[in-house]
């Protein structure tokens, strides 16, 4: 059984990134998707697409490089885990690299970059931060 299954999104994720796979699978579920929209709408993967295989769905992530290769993800990191919850207002959202990278926020409107939840006014759960 698996305890964190967003740390083992985010490990799935830099793993491929390290030997620049072009895709990565994984099982899907809501949050899951939900950080892949945040991640492609700020740019850092191509697309995703959730596929009905049998007996459960896969998310499918494919990754984006740079022309010559360079890897867009450098750095992926759990921010709250499952022993211990990081909670912040929306002034006290993480700033990441000086805005050169996002933080990924759960909030009650749904999963949000920090720019966007810090935009709306709203805070709630840091779940990894990307640069």
């Amino acid at each position: 059984m698996m305890t964190d299954p967003i740390a083992d999104m985010l490990t799935r994720i830099r793993n491929a990134v390290a030997i620049e796979r072009p895709t990565v699978d994984m099982p899907s579920s809501h949050e899951k998707v939900g950080i892949a929209q945040v991640l492609h709408r700020e740019g850092y993967i191509w697309d995703f697409e959730v596929l009905d295989e049998k007996p459960s769905q896969i998310l499918r992530v494919n990754l984006k490089y740079g022309p010559n290769g360079e890897r867009i993800i450098q750095e992926i990191k759990r921010v709250s885990k499952p022993g211990c919850r990081v909670y912040k207002k929306s002034r006290e959202l993480p700033v990441v690299l000086e805005g050169m990278g996002i933080s990924v926020v759960s909030t009650s409107q749904g999963i949000l970059s920090n720019r966007e939840a810090k935009s709306k006014g709203i805070g709630g759960e840091v779940l990894c931060s990307i640069y």
